[in-house]
């Protein structure tokens, strides 16, 4: 409910459903009795992170299940839509490249599945590997914590303290990223004249941040949209889904967060 990633995604579902007359009945991963609430539905979308276990038990209520935003991978077993968050981190170290920072942060969130487990972030292993590829130094300048402003802010407070700051910052999400630069505002760090900062998501607030951020468009509504939409015509045809993984392309929105160097 405080995400306003997952909430766009819901809204993307939601928005879709509602004008073809579906009735949605919304779970939570804390309710009681969710697969009792299950037993006269005819399609289950997925939002956020899932055991195999879990989904197992998922479709033994219903068989049309559709997962949004956990990457099954190969071979894919189910309906998953995800974002191409490899090249969306490549974009923004090509980016820092060409601006000439050579120091770059990453400030990242850490998820985890309904046995606790935690999730491993593409956008973590992608930041290491193109980092590694354009020669940056980043070895000591990656922090996680959650998805959350506050987090953002203990983050890049932690990282000014420890008196050895990069030259850029990405930060896996746009809520971090806003905790980010007030912090470094406090701290009377200027932004993007002392380090520039990447943001993640798009989300409404991020053109009303001083200064505007520069963020990756995620297509979260999209996202939403399209695995309502295959759920609905799977029902109208009394198709069973098929597994397939559907991968929806992010790119790099510039604003004034970054400078060159």
């Amino acid at each position: 409910l405080n995400d306003p990633y997952y909430l766009t995604l819901r809204q993307g579902v939601e928005n879709f459903l509602k004008p073809h007359q579906i009735a949605v009945k919304r779970i939570f991963s804390d309710d009681i009795n969710i697969f009792q609430s299950l037993n006269d539905v005819s399609g289950i979308i997925c939002l956020g992170k899932f055991s195999t276990e879990y989904i197992h038990k998922l479709k033994s209520a219903c068989k049309n299940i559709i997962l949004l935003d956990m990457d099954l991978k190969s071979p894919c077993s189910e309906v998953c839509i995800v974002l191409d968050f490899d090249n969306a981190v490549k974009q923004v170290i090509e980016y820092f490249h060409l601006l000439g920072h050579s120091k770059i942060g990453f400030l990242g969130g850490i998820e985890h599945d309904d046995d606790h487990q935690k999730y491993l972030d593409t956008r973590r292993t992608s930041f290491e590997k193109y980092c590694q590829q354009y020669n940056m130094d980043y070895q000591n300048y990656i922090i996680e914590d959650k998805f959350t402003s506050e987090s953002g802010y203990n983050m890049m407070s932690e990282m000014i303290l420890s008196n050895n700051l990069p030259d850029a910052i990405f930060a896996a999400s746009d809520p971090i990223a806003i905790g980010a630069l007030r912090a470094l505002h406090d701290h009377n760090i200027r932004v993007p004249e002392d380090i520039s900062i990447v943001g993640f998501d798009n989300i409404e607030s991020t053109n009303f941040t001083s200064p505007p951020l520069t963020t990756i468009y995620a297509p979260a509504y999209e996202m939403g949209e399209l695995g309502a939409q295959l759920l609905y015509y799977s029902q109208l045809k009394n198709d069973s889904l098929n597994p397939m993984r559907i991968q929806l392309p992010c790119y790099l929105i510039e604003r004034e967060s970054c400078l060159k160097k």
